[in-house]
This record gives C-alpha cells, sequence and structure tokens, in this order.
C-alpha cells in the first residue's frame, strides 16, 4: 500500500490501526456495567429470562418463528433421542417491512399467514426477535427501536406475543392453552450452542450475530442477557459521521452501521467516493464512483474475492485495482477487529474462559460471507484475550436462531401461565 493511500486511510480512521482494541473492549464493559446497574447507557443489558437448559424434552414438537434481518423463517422442531433437531414445514419468505413500509398489522397478518398452517400441530411457539425489544416476565417482547433499516415504525411499544395471538384467534383457530414465547436472536444462538458446549468441556457460550445486522449475548449470575450491543455509541470518523447521519435514525445502532451487512456496501461506496475525490483513482473510476448511488455488502465482497461485481466496470487501469482491493480490504479489516472488540468485552464481563475455552456460537452471512471477516474476528480475539489469560472457542451450529427458539420454548413453556 502507498504511503498516500494508508495516510487517507488513518487520516479518516478506515484502517484496521485506527482501533483501539483496548479502548473500545474497556468502553463496552463499562457500558454493559452500567446498564446492570440499571443507568442510562448505549447498550441495554435485558434480561432474557432464560437460563441454561439442563435438559431438552425429546419428540416434543414445538413451532418456531425467526423474524430475522432479511428473512422470516418458520417451521416446526422436535428432537429425537439422539437431541438433534428434526425441522419440518419450513417456509422461507422476506420480512416485512425490509422492501418497503409496513404496518404493525400487516407486519402480524404476514407472520400469521406462515404460522397458520403449522399452529394446530402445537402447544408452544417459539418466536426469535432479531431486533431491540425488552422481554417481558411472562416471556413476551415489546420492541422499543427497529433497526437494520427495516421499516415497521408502529411496532414499537407493541407486545409481540400477544398481538400474534389475538390476530391467530381471529382468524378462528382455537388458541386455548397454547403460548407464545418470545426471544431476541442472539439469546437463541447462545441456547443452539449450549449443548454443543457442555459436549466439547467449554466454559461457558456467547451468542453472536453478524448478518444484516450485529449483535451479542452473554451469560450472567441471573441468565442470559441480551446485550443491544449493536447500538454501542462509537463513531470513529468523518466518512462514519456523514454515512450514519444519512440513515433511518442516525444516532442509534452505531457499531452495528460499522459492521453489519446492512450497511458494510453502502458504507464502503462513501469511503470509495471520498478516496475518489482525493483522487487516488483515475478520471473515469472516479467519475463512475460519484456517479453510483448504491453498493450492497455482496457487491462489495464479490470484488474481493475476484467474482463478477458492478465495482469491476469503475475500473480503469492495475492500479484502480490494487488501490480499490487495498482500500475495501483494510476496510473489511477495520469492521472484524471491531467486532472482535465487542466480542472481548463479552468474555471479559464473565470469569468464563480461564480454564477451559468460552464457545462463540457464530451466525450470519456476513461472518461467513464477506472475504476475511471470520479470520479478523478470530484471529484478532485470541490474540487480544490470550494477554489477559482467556481462551476462545468459535463453532458454527446451522440454523442456530430456529433450533435456540426450539430450545428456549420448550424449556419456557411451563413457566407461561395460561
Amino acid at each position: 500500500m502507498s504511503p498516500y493511500l494508508e495516510a487517507f486511510l488513518e487520516e479518516h480512521m478506515i484502517s484496521p490501526d485506527s482501533v483501539d482494541m483496548e479502548k473500545v473492549c474497556a468502553f463496552k464493559l463499562s457500558e454493559m456495567k452500567k446498564a446492570i446497574n440499571g443507568n442510562e447507557t448505549s447498550i441495554a443489558m435485558l434480561n432474557s429470562y432464560c437460563k441454561p437448559v439442563s435438559s431438552i424434552p425429546v419428540n416434543r414438537k414445538v413451532a418456531v418463528i425467526d423474524a430475522g434481518g432479511s428473512n422470516l423463517r418458520t417451521c416446526t422442531v422436535y428432537f429425537n433421542e439422539d437431541l438433534e433437531p428434526v425441522f419440518d414445514d419450513y417456509s422461507l419468505a422476506p420480512m416485512p417491512g425490509v422492501e418497503k413500509k409496513t404496518t404493525a398489522v400487516q407486519f402480524f397478518n404476514v407472520i400469521a399467514d406462515h404460522l397458520e398452517r403449522v399452529i394446530d400441530q402445537v402447544d408452544t411457539v417459539g418466536f426469535c426477535f432479531s431486533y431491540a425489544a425488552e422481554i417481558t416476565e411472562d416471556h413476551d417482547g415489546v420492541p422499543f427501536l427497529m433497526s437494520k433499516e427495516i421499516k415497521v415504525p408502529d411496532l414499537v411499544g407493541k407486545h409481540l406475543g400477544r398481538e400474534l395471538f389475538s390476530v391467530l384467534s381471529s382468524r378462528g383457530i382455537n388458541m386455548d392453552g397454547k403460548r407464545i414465547i418470545v426471544m431476541n436472536d442472539t439469546v437463541t444462538t447462545l441456547l443452539a450452542g449450549l449443548p454443543y458446549a457442555e459436549k466439547t468441556g467449554c466454559d461457558g457460550c456467547v451468542g453472536f450475530i453478524l448478518g444484516t445486522g450485529t449483535n451479542t449475548a452473554c451469560m450472567g449470575i441471573n441468565g442470559i442477557y441480551n446485550e443491544e450491543s449493536a447500538n454501542l455509541s462509537l463513531r470513529l470518523g468523518d466518512i462514519d459521521r456523514n454515512f450514519t447521519d444519512k440513515t433511518q435514525d442516525p444516532d442509534s445502532h452505531l457499531l452495528e452501521k460499522m459492521v453489519g451487512g446492512a450497511y458494510l456496501g453502502p458504507l464502503a461506496l462513501e469511503v470509495i467516493q471520498a478516496a475518489a475525490k482525493d483522487r487516488f483513482f483515475s478520471p473515469f473510476f472516479a467519475e463512475s464512483a460519484l456517479n453510483t448511488q448504491t453498493l450492497t455488502t455482496e457487491e462489495m465482497s464479490n470484488f474481493i474475492s475476484d467474482k463478477p461485481s458492478p465495482l469491476d466496470m469503475f475500473v480503469d487501469n492495475e492500479e484502480d485495482q490494487r488501490n480499490l482491493k487495498e482500500i475495501l480490504s483494510a476496510f473489511v479489516e477495520r469492521a472484524g477487529k471491531l467486532s472482535a472488540a465487542n466480542l472481548a468485552a463479552s468474555v471479559l464481563f464473565t470469569d468464563y474462559g480461564q480454564n477451559n475455552p468460552v464457545l462463540i456460537n457464530a451466525d450470519g452471512s456476513t461472518f461467513y460471507k464477506t472475504p476475511g471477516m471470520k479470520e479478523h474476528v478470530e484471529n484478532y480475539l485470541r490474540s487480544f484475550l490470550a494477554e489477559r489469560g482467556r481462551k476462545v472457542r468459535f463453532t458454527r451450529i446451522d440454523r442456530s436462531p430456529l433450533i435456540g427458539a426450539a430450545i428456549g420454548a420448550l424449556s419456557l413453556e411451563s413457566d407461561v401461565s395460561k
């Protein structure tokens, strides 16, 4: 990398060297402790009212909803005698509110449409919700902020389980004795990892999602906490500020807007356009970049990994190609380092990982599909924690939100009053 390009990345705090892991980790730990003590902070540390499961009921079917960052998944799940999850009646659809603005009434009706075909087979529904919501002691959930650019503003303040129950009842479905249990997606990811952690001798578990958005869940004295770490009040440089000012809710989910898949591509385009204005590219490239309105994370990733991408049309010569790859690679590495600092705080918040490693169950397309992201997160985290006497092990459990929602529903159904 040329010293001029390196100076550009440093000036705008796009370089991974711009991230001081110790400071970011210490800041997040401070925010976590404030939140636990009931003080105002940028993250939430929401009690999930879930606790580690000692045993999973066998051959008892539940329905599961996974309201994710981009997709809505529904199915039934039960665990066989080997405690393997068995999925039936699986469906996949776009999340309402992703493509266009949607009302809460429309949101619940779309979910009811998909749930209606399986509701007669079960007594309990595990509702995995991937947005900021306070979980109540009776295991309902009340959203307090819609992130990831989803457009269902009047969902805020609604009781998810209660509203969905009402819609299903209004359709003439007999809901007597049925329960809807709401959990956050990082909590379900943690729950899905716990049986594997016990099997492999790990010490506790962290649920980590880096997909359309990002979040973490950790284990504490009183159970499992949804950290809402996506909202960590952290903004590094002027390009980050200019970008977040254009997003929905400009002052919220600042960490997520530097690492999440809904934002990495668009933010990368802002970085490219700033570099074009500073004449790091040919006139043809600069004109093309400055006239471009959108760039997705997938399109950015394709360019880095030499797959067809709209960015190919910008490149006019080998220098353009080299500079663009160096900028994007540094940008992705910065996101990986930020995510590692986020995870480090989740581990250090507990006493886990001193003798046996903490298991990190990682889920999300951005973590696994963005070139270099997984390696950067793991390498930065392991190195940082090793200096502090902690160990981690990463795993990937397919369909973690669905599995964890089923485990949570099965373990909590007796706690919910009819």
